[in-house]
C-alpha cells in the first residue's frame, strides 16, 4: 500500500508541547510526568497497551480534564483548556472511537451541533447548514444525503460523520483516536486520502491506533506510552514491528506473585462455536465461532484489543444477550443454554463485571447488602431474610477476604478500590461457584491490592474453582494464566500455554492483520 510522504525538514518546530504531566484518579496516578510534542504539518501516532494512558493524555490536551499538573504551549504559548470549546477556538479537535453525535439529529445537525448558521432573524439557516456539510463531506466519499438521521447510519457512516465533524473545525490539530475500527477498507483508503490533504496544508494529526500496520503507513514520528509514562519517541523509519511491539509491552513480571500449583486434567466447561450478533446492527459479529475447553482449577485468560470481543465473550457465557447468542455449552458434561444470567449463577457460574461501579457493586447499599446479593437464598428464613444468617455470612467472608471496613453498615462507596473488588469476590463466593468470570479483576486498584487479588485467585483455584479472566494488562494475565487464548476482531486467534506464551506473541496475535 503506498504510504503517506514522510515528514519535511522545513516543518520541524512545535505546534503541541506537553511538558511533565500528572494526572490522578482517586488519587491513584495514571500518568507519572508524560512529555509529547506534535509539529506543525506532522502526523504523529500515539501508542501502547490499552490503559498505558493515551486518551487520559488527549482529554488533558482538549480541556476534558483540567485537574492535572505539568505545561502545555500552543505555539511557545502556555495554555490551559478548561472545556473543549476553548480547545476548538485554539485549533484542536478531538474525534473519539466512541461514537460521540445525537441520533435522531441529522448528518449536518450533527456536524455543525453548537455552531449552527443562522439568518440574520437568528433562526438556523438549514440550507446553508446543508451545503457545508456536503461540502466537508465531499472529500469523505459521503453519499448518503445530510438530512438523514444519524441513526439510520451503520456504524462505519457514523464514523465518517464523526471524521467530517472534527473538520468542519478547521483545526490545526486533529486527534484521532482509532479511527478507522468501525471503517472497510474502501473508507479506510478515504480516510488516509484525508490524513494527506490535511498534511499537506500544514494540519498536524495525533494518530492513536492499535493497527501497527496503519502506523507505519501514515505516521511521522511515534510516541509510546506505557504505565503512563513516555517510554520513548522514534522517527518510524528507525522502527520495524518488533521494535514498536517492544516498547508497547517492554514490563517485566511482577516479581511479588509467582503462579504455583496445575490445572487438573477434567474438563469443567467446553464452548464450541460460540457466536454473538450485535442486534439491529451490520458487521461483523461481537464474537465469531468462538471455541475452547476450561479445566477444573485453571486459571483461563483472555487477551485481545479494545473491541477485541473480551467481555462480549464473557457476557455470553453468563447468558447475558442470549436471543443474540448461538453455540453450544457443555458444564461437567452436560450441555447448558442460560437464557437469563440467573440460570448461570444456577448452574454454578459467577461474573465479575469491568464496570464495577456501575454494574458489579450497588452504590446505595452497605457493604454487607453487597455481599449477600447473589446468595439471597442463602440467608432466606422461609420467604424472609433472616439479618444473623446475613450477618454471619458477610463477616465469614470478610475475615476470609481480609476486607477493610470498619462496619459492614457501611456505605459500599466508603470503601477503597481494592476493598470493593473483594466485596464483588464475596459476593459471588458466597454461591459457591464452580466457574468464575473475570472481567478487568484488577482495573483501578493499587499494586498491593493487587497482590492480595492475585494470592487470593491463587487460593480459590487450588480449591479447584476454574476462572476466566479477561485483562488488558498482559504481565497480569502471564503472570497468573496456565493458558491464555487471544481474540482478534471477535475471533479466536491462537491459544498459548504457559510455557509459550511471551507478551510479543500475545501482541502479534492480538494486532489486527493490516
Amino acid at each position: 500500500m503506498r504510504g503517506i510522504p514522510k515528514h519535511s525538514q522545513s516543518r520541524s518546530e512545535s505546534l503541541v508541547r506537553m511538558k511533565s504531566i500528572v494526572k490522578a484518579f482517586s488519587g491513584v496516578r495514571v500518568l507519572h510526568g508524560v512529555d509529547f510534542e506534535v509539529r506543525r504539518g506532522e502526523i504523529m501516532a500515539l501508542m501502547g497497551e490499552n490503559g498505558a494512558g493515551k486518551s487520559t493524555l488527549m482529554k488533558i490536551l482538549v480541556g476534558v480534564y483540567d485537574d492535572w499538573e505539568g505545561r502545555i504551549s500552543i505555539d511557545e504559548t502556555e495554555r490551559r483548556f478548561t472545556d473543549t470549546r476553548e480547545a476548538e477556538k485554539a485549533g484542536i479537535a478531538i474525534m473519539y472511537q466512541e461514537i460521540n453525535m445525537v441520533p435522531e439529529l441529522t448528518v449536518a445537525e450533527n456536524i455543525f451541533l453548537g455552531r449552527e448558521p443562522c439568518t440574520w432573524g437568528g433562526c438556523v439557516d438549514y440550507i446553508q447548514m446543508n451545503r457545508m456539510a456536503e461540502s466537508i463531506l465531499a472529500d469523505l466519499h459521503f453519499t448518503v444525503p445530510v438530512t438523514t438521521p444519524v441513526s439510520q447510519l451503520r456504524v462505519g457512516l457514523q464514523q465518517l460523520v464523526e471524521i467530517g465533524k472534527a473538520l468542519s473545525l478547521n483545526a490545526r490539530v486533529v486527534i484521532m483516536d482509532e479511527p478507522t475500527s468501525a471503517l472497510s477498507k474502501r473508507e479506510i483508503e478515504t480516510l488516509f486520502s484525508v490524513i494527506e490533504k490535511l498534511k499537506s496544508r500544514n494540519v498536524s494529526v495525533i494518530y492513536i491506533s492499535h493497527r501497527i500496520g496503519e502506523v507505519f503507513r501514515v505516521a511521522d514520528r511515534v510516541t509510546v506510552l506505557r504505565d503512563g509514562r513516555t517510554v520513548d519517541i522514534k522517527h518510524v523509519e528507525d522502527l520495524n514491528r518488533q521494535d514498536l511491539i517492544g516498547m508497547m509491552v517492554g514490563r517485566r513480571f511482577d516479581q511479588f506473585f509467582v503462579k504455583e500449583g496445575h490445572p487438573e486434567d477434567d474438563v469443567v466447561m467446553r464452548v464450541e462455536h460460540l457466536t454473538r450478533i450485535q442486534p439491529n446492527r451490520q458487521g461483523k459479529p461481537l464474537i465469531e465461532d468462538v471455541s475452547f475447553e476450561l479445566k477444573r482449577g485453571e486459571q483461563l485468560g483472555i487477551a485481545g484489543l479494545l473491541g477485541a470481543g473480551r467481555t462480549e465473550l464473557l457476557e455470553a457465557l453468563f447468558g447475558v444477550d442470549s436471543e443474540n447468542t448461538t453455540g453450544t455449552v457443555e458444564i461437567e458434561g452436560k450441555a447448558v443454554h442460560f437464557s437469563h444470567p440467573h440460570h448461570a449463577m444456577d448452574a454454578g457460574m459467577g461474573l465479575i463485571t469491568e464496570d464495577r461501579k456501575g454494574s458489579g457493586l450497588v452504590l446505595g447499599m452497605s457493604v454487607e447488602h453487597n455481599m449477600t446479593l447473589a446468595a439471597l437464598k442463602a440467608i432466606l428464613t422461609f420467604i424472609f431474610i433472616s439479618r444473623k444468617k446475613e450477618r454471619n455470612l458477610s463477616k465469614a467472608y470478610m475475615n476470609r477476604l481480609s476486607i477493610n471496613v470498619p462496619d459492614l453498615d457501611n456505605p459500599i462507596d466508603t470503601l477503597s478500590g481494592g476493598n470493593q473488588q473483594k466485596v464483588l469476590l464475596a459476593k459471588w463466593l458466597a454461591i459457591h461457584p464452580k466457574i468464575l468470570l473475570l472481567d478487568e479483576p484488577t482495573r483501578g486498584i493499587d499494586v498491593g491490592a493487587k497482590h492480595e487479588i492475585y494470592l487470593l485467585l491463587s487460593k480459590l483455584v487450588k480449591q479447584g474453582i476454574s476462572i476466566v479472566i479477561a485483562s488488558s494488562e498482559l504481565t497480569e494475565l502471564l503472570s497468573l494464566c496456565d493458558r491464555i487464548m487471544v481474540l482478534r476482531e471477535g475471533k479466536l486467534s491462537a491459544i498459548f500455554s504457559r510455557d509459550e506464551a511471551t507478551q510479543e506473541k500475545i501482541m502479534e496475535a492480538a494486532a489486527p492483520v493490516g
